[in-house]
């Protein structure tokens, strides 16, 4: 005789279908991998994140970076003073506003920015093993439009800046 199989066991647990704890695991899964890749360089996932926004020139200053990362102003000055202290990059004086500081990498910054792409290709390669690539950009696409909600969640005095 066989036993009967429950409903529940054929239906995901409620956690388990919740769009957002599977944004937040699949995000945590990838920032582990990149951090491991990460580590014969010796920066962390976070700091990388910071190389690439200067280099590719999305960002040029602190609070552009901790608006785009979604972290606060400390965190990223915590993160800006070990790369400074490292040689990777520098603060300069904005030359149409002397109050601002913009943020610039060294050389030995720009050397480094240059290897991360083909680790971070490497760890979402490996990551997205199994998607064809109108998935990927359809995932893409999704988040995108995710992403563009920013400005209702923040007029909803939902925070959203990491402040």
């Amino acid at each position: 005789m066989s036993t009967p199989v429950s409903l529940s066991a054929c239906q995901p647990d409620p956690i388990d279908d919740s769009v957002g704890y599977l944004l937040a695991r699949a995000r945590t899964m990838l920032s582990r991998a990149v951090d491991e890749a990460l580590r014969p360089l010796d920066i962390t996932h976070a700091q990388g994140s910071v190389f690439l926004l200067l280099s590719f020139g999305k960002c040029h200053t602190a609070a552009e970076l901790a608006r785009d990362l979604f972290i606060d102003s400390a965190a990223m000055k915590r993160t800006l003073d070990k790369l400074a202290s490292k040689g990777y990059l520098q603060r300069v004086a904005d030359p149409k506003d002397k109050r601002l500081l913009r943020l610039e990498l060294t050389a030995a910054g720009l050397a480094l920015a240059q290897q991360l792409p083909p680790i971070y290709n490497a760890v979402l390669e490996v990551g997205f093993t199994g998607f064809s690539a109108e998935e990927t950009g359809f995932l893409k696409c999704l988040l995108r439009k995710l992403l563009a909600n920013r400005s209702l969640l923040e007029a909803r005095n939902i925070n959203c800046q990491g402040n």
